[in-house]
């Protein structure tokens, strides 16, 4: 497995687990909604840590390769990708805090934008690595 594809299948854990964590929540399975959702943030700890290391050890950007109506799409899918990565990281530290100290009303409340937000940027993800490395891998 290569580096790229091990960091789309973290990706691809992380939006698995986050599903899961809000389907047990609805249900009512509080324990087993913790657990899926510290899973979740351990395994996109993970993502950050093996994307910084490939990146700094490939020294090159990859770029994309498809052409035409698909540049647009990909390039718009990238940049809301990456400006959500950014936001997401303190999101993701609030929601869980507020967790922690058991401060749930304030925790549901800011939930609310986390999950759909952190659960996208996981997708996106995994639809990115998809386009540059599988679709339209470089020749």
């Amino acid at each position: 497995m290569s580096h790229a594809a091990l960091n789309a299948t973290l990706n691809g854990l992380s939006a698995i687990l986050l599903a899961a964590g809000y389907i047990s929540i609805r249900s009512g399975k509080v324990t087993r909604h913790k657990f899926f959702m510290l899973s979740a943030f351990f395994v996109s700890c993970a993502f950050l840590v093996s994307y910084v290391i490939y990146h700094v050890r490939i020294h090159q950007v990859i770029h994309f390769q498809g052409q035409g109506f698909i540049r647009p799409v990909y390039f718009a899918l990238l940049t809301s990708h990456t400006i959500l990565a950014i936001v997401i990281v303190p999101l993701i530290i609030i929601t869980l805090r507020r967790a922690f100290h058991e401060r749930f009303d304030k925790h549901r409340a800011i939930a609310r934008w986390t999950l759909p937000l952190w659960f996208y940027v996981s997708v996106t993800g995994v639809i990115v690595y998809f386009m540059v490395y599988q679709i339209y891998a470089p020749h």
